[in-house]
């Protein structure tokens, strides 16, 4: 069944109608369509476009086609419709009769599609979300079990100072948090109902554009029909956001696949996470962080794609738009997936307190903190910085950290030093010294904690 044909002479070639048709995956905003089709029917009757008898059998008929589709999601794949409008358009024909060719009154596919789509990344959005709360969640735990372990802070991957491995954590929550923030935005403009605006020009027909928005949840109306039916800002938006998300997935799964390798050894992953090799007995290999790395890849391609798909359209509609649902939908899946994985990667996640202890011993992640001391008996940040630098370098030769110096050796480089430098080079010191808001002072990061854990409570209200 075609939806256009009345103009045509000849039959559609076999080749382009395999091209052309996108039911392969639009069918998968079948209950939207079917939702918006519900919809509009009701729009129709009030209108008297519709009978009440007609908006009877047309409304069963829509039921019986989403129960069907339930209870058999098979019965999809045998279909060869044009696309899934037409899929609903034909299978309500054979249930009712002609009376479903009324229900297309003044709708066209584009402000239908985009009224589905609409719908659709909604409650994608939502589930997005929920799955980076979860993640979320993972991390404010791992860092309330660990608030007394101690690491290395790198720079360009190079000791620079120590951290709490809460604080480090805490740094992963803020991105995603930020993250749920952007889906949050994101979803208020794709909160913006499109039927109505029918090809491009608008609907034909009086019917009530706010009781359909009303009755369809959506939070406005769009205000042109020309942007309405072309407008696939949104579902850039929505790429964009998980394309953030799966970049911040990425750089924790290079520093978790790094922490858990031998040369660290910060972090074990489970067995639930990793694999073996199939010549190397020895092996556990972070599989599931490559390839959540991997994939941020394939997400970057969407949007890339989707911008592109849209950068030289005139308006309004063209059918360059029918291959934005792919990309989306890849993203959706991909991203859900990758969430997924990070949530179980992170809950099962095992710190190994021994290594961690020894890594903060050496490296001279205590430099910064003697520059400081320095400054403190008068000498100016770039001289002190300089002579850190000259005492590392004698502390290099000799194989020895900072602390292990004499009292001699100090006063060799500066008078200035005396036996108080000691203390100003401890651990304890070094994290207690950073108590602006924000810094790793272990006052602060359990401020950090509390909120973001308040957060979390107040989003899972």
């Amino acid at each position: 069944m075609k939806t256009w044909g009345g103009r045509f002479t000849q039959p559609t070639d076999a080749a382009f109608e395999r091209f052309n048709s996108s039911f392969g995956i639009d069918q998968r905003l079948i209950f939207e369509d079917i939702e918006g089709s519900l919809a509009y029917a009701a729009a129709l009757e009030r209108v008297g476009i519709l009978t009440s008898e007609e908006l009877k059998q047309i409304s069963k008929g829509l039921v019986e086609i989403k129960r069907q589709v339930e209870k058999e999601p098979e019965r999809l794949k045998q279909q060869k419709d044009e696309d899934v409008h037409t899929y609903v358009e034909r299978s309500l024909f054979e249930l009712i009769g002609d009376a479903a060719y009324k229900l297309h009154t003044g709708r066209s596919r584009n402000d239908q599609v985009a009224l589905d789509m609409r719908l659709f990344l909604k409650r994608a959005i939502l589930s997005v979300q929920v799955e980076v709360k979860k993640l979320c969640r993972e991390l404010v735990e791992q860092a309330r079990s660990h608030l007394d372990v101690v690491i290395p802070g790198y720079t360009h991957l190079r000791k620079a100072q120590p951290l709490l491995f809460a604080h480090y954590v805490l740094a992963y929550f803020e991105m995603f948090r930020r993250d749920y923030e952007r889906l949050h935005d994101c979803y208020r403009r794709t909160d913006t109902m499109p039927l109505g605006s029918g090809a491009l020009v608008g609907n034909g027909f009086p019917i009530d554009r706010e009781a359909l928005r009303k009755e369809l949840g959506f939070a406005q109306l769009t205000r042109n029909s020309l942007d309405a039916v072309s407008d696939r800002d949104y579902l850039v938006e929505f790429s964009a956001a998980a394309a953030l998300i799966l970049t911040h997935l990425s750089r924790m799964s290079e520093d978790l696949i790094i922490y858990s390798s031998s040369e660290f050894g910060f972090l074990e992953l489970s067995d639930t996470v990793t694999t073996g090799s199939s010549i190397m007995p020895q092996k556990k290999n972070p599989d599931s962080l490559e390839l959540v790395r991997g994939k941020t890849g394939r997400v970057y391609g969407n949007l890339v794609s989707l911008l592109t798909q849209l950068k030289g359209l005139p308006l309004a509609y063209n059918k360059d738009l029918q291959e934005d649902k792919e990309s989306v939908f890849d993203t959706l899946d991909t991203a859900m997936d990758c969430l997924l994985v990070a949530q179980l990667v992170v809950r099962t996640l095992k710190v190994n307190r021994e290594a961690t202890q020894n890594a903060v011993r050496t490296g001279f992640l205590n430099a910064t903190d003697l520059a400081d001391y320095l400054v403190r008996r008068g000498i100016p940040f770039r001289k002190a910085h300089e002579l850190v630098g000259r005492i590392v370098l004698h502390c290099e030769a000799k194989h020895i950290e900072l602390q292990d110096l004499s009292m001699e050796e100090y006063t060799s480089f500066s008078p200035l030093i005396g036996e108080d430098v000691y203390p100003a080079l401890t651990l304890e010191n070094s994290l207690n010294a950073r108590t602006l808001v924000g810094g790793t002072a272990p006052l602060r990061v359990q401020e950090a904690l509390a909120e973001a854990e308040k957060f979390l409570n107040n989003l899972l209200r």
